[in-house]
């Protein structure tokens, strides 16, 4: 990989923004975000500088799983516009210089997709085979052991047809069978759809998920299993997920991708690190570009722990491989919400430094932290679906707070979840001009990453350093910038050298030690 931002690709050197579109601003006062209200925002994603915006799914969906319970993979659902205001949105980020990426959901449809319903219709229907259906055991129950990443069976039995389908989450999203050729090109289909008009990639969704083991075996029993975690974890996912034959299926997505130019796939994959990095696929056959990394998400905040953490990542990457880095999702807790706003702060610097392309999340930005959702306002099905565990979403999903004028100028009318507590102080224009928030920190590292190359192309070192203190160097061209982040509540003595560029907090970094808190990149 070059070490130059001139000739490395756009998603080497370039910062992606996640926008959940049910919760970004809603332009018709029904209370859900729209796509004509992300095209009224983007002055603040262009502001932000980053360089791509990824909206989670916005295709024809009965809403079981909030989008991802896909009834119609080429349209728009309706809550969000129509094909003609995605095609206005799409020109808006491609007039302002940004990408535009989709969210593409291969495992399963809905099973409101006419698919589905042709393929339920009867055994003998030429669609049956398009999704993963199997006779019952002989005592009548689900033909494996099989656990549904929400709870429960990952069998669904259907009285009319005398046979059950299978389902890696709710029962409303069935899972489609990619050892069938016709579904396999009707889904290439799809991708090419959306590639003629003119988008910029997809992130896959659960893409380890997509092929399962031939016969379909029982997985094996995980006996370091305890109910303090999911049900879906009682087992190990051996023959459900991560199959050989995906891996093909990743390399002919890239192939195609690659064939419309500057084009990138990002992939969903929760695995261990050795697993993880087969999905780059070999350099003759490449899989996707970038096979998403969560570790930051999934490991305890503490110096020694993501050291070795970040360190074994880039040890299992091949050498093609490009690192890439995540702290907030619609999935994943609040990244302010798990380690405070201080700490927050210090894991922005963290992730827009790091070797590797970062993505962001909405909201991120302004730090909004812990919000309970009242249990009449809670709408994620996993929590109803496993609700001892509190494992809801809903939190991480919280409409976008504009403003401190009525609903947070995210709409006419009460947004469909509750916004963030604090939201008439947190909010964009709040910290808009305010020297010392948080989203004018967040603007300032990516100034800086965009001017200096080191921080997006360069080389990685890690570095030794005190306890509670995370600390690396990023080259490029024989500039050398140094990284230290305290991620300790107290101060923390360090001879560090230099000239500081940045730190996290407001004032002068102090000579020979770091505050409580504080992150500065230093020349």
């Amino acid at each position: 990989m070059s070490d130059e931002r001139g000739t490395a690709p756009w998603w080497q050197r370039g910062v992606i923004y996640q926008v959940y579109p049910r919760s970004f601003q809603d332009s018709d006062g029904d209370g859900v975000g729209d796509l004509a209200g992300i095209a009224a925002r983007l002055d603040h994603i262009e502001r932000l500088g980053v360089d791509a915006i990824w909206l989670s799914p916005i295709f024809p969906s009965p809403m079981a799983d909030f989008g991802y319970d896909v009834a119609d993979y080429c349209g728009i659902d309706p809550l969000f516009g129509d094909l003609a205001a995605f095609d206005a949105l799409l020109a808006a980020v491609h007039a302002r210089g940004l990408k535009l990426l989709l969210d593409f959901v291969p495992n399963h449809s809905s099973d409101r997709h006419p698919w589905f319903i042709e393929s339920r219709s009867s055994r003998s229907n030429p669609k049956r085979d398009w999704y993963i259906w199997r006779d019952a055991e002989t005592d009548g129950g689900p033909p494996n052991n099989w656990i549904s990443d929400f709870g429960g069976s990952s069998w669904e039995w259907d009285a009319a047809t005398g046979q059950y389908y299978l389902h890696a989450f709710l029962k409303e999203q069935p899972d489609l069978n990619w050892r069938n050729p016709d579904l396999r090109r009707a889904m290439m289909d799809v991708l090419r759809f959306w590639l003629d008009r003119g988008v910029d990639g997809f992130r896959i969704d659960v893409l380890w998920h997509i092929v399962k083991a031939p016969g379909l075996p029982d997985n094996p029993v995980n006996p370091d299993w305890t109910p303090m975690q999911t049900e879906r974890d009682r087992l190990i996912q051996r023959h459900s997920t991560d199959q050989p034959e995906a891996h093909a299926i990743s390399a002919e997505f890239r192939a195609l991708a690659d064939g419309y130019g500057d084009r990138v796939l990002i992939g969903e994959i929760f695995l261990p690190n050795h697993a993880h990095a087969r999905w780059y696929g070999p350099p003759d056959r490449p899989q996707v570009h970038l096979p998403f990394n969560f570790q930051l998400n999934e490991n305890d905040w503490d110096a020694a722990v993501l050291r070795r953490v970040i360190g074994d990542y880039e040890a299992s990457l091949p050498a093609h491989g490009w690192p890439n880095w995540v702290i907030g999702s619609h999935d994943a807790p609040r990244i302010a919400a798990r380690i405070g706003e201080a700490q927050a702060r210090v894991a922005g610097m963290l992730l827009l430094t790091l070797r590797g392309t970062p993505t962001l999340y909405q909201g991120d930005e302004i730090g909004i932290g812990k919000i309970e959702i009242p249990a009449h306002r809670i709408r994620d099905p996993q929590h109803f679906r496993q609700p001892t565990l509190n494992i809801g979403r809903d939190r991480s999903r919280t409409p976008m707070p504009w403003d401190a004028s009525a609903n947070a100028g995210f709409g006419t009318t009460e947004p469909w979840l509750p916004l963030n507590p604090d939201w008439p102080t947190r909010n964009v224009a709040a910290q808009n001009d305010d020297p010392d928030s948080i989203l004018t920190l967040y603007r300032a590292l990516l100034a800086l990453r965009r001017s200096e190359p080191a921080l997006s192309v360069g080389a990685m070192t890690l570095l030794d350093a005190p306890d509670g203190v995370l600390a690396y160097e990023r080259v490029s061209d024989g500039r050398r910038l140094s990284i230290l982040l305290n991620l300790t509540s107290n101060a923390a003595t360090i001879d560090w050298q230099g000239t500081p560029l940045l730190s996290t907090l407001d004032g002068d970094p102090e000579p020979g030690m770091l505050r409580a808190n504080e992150g500065i990149i230093l020349i």
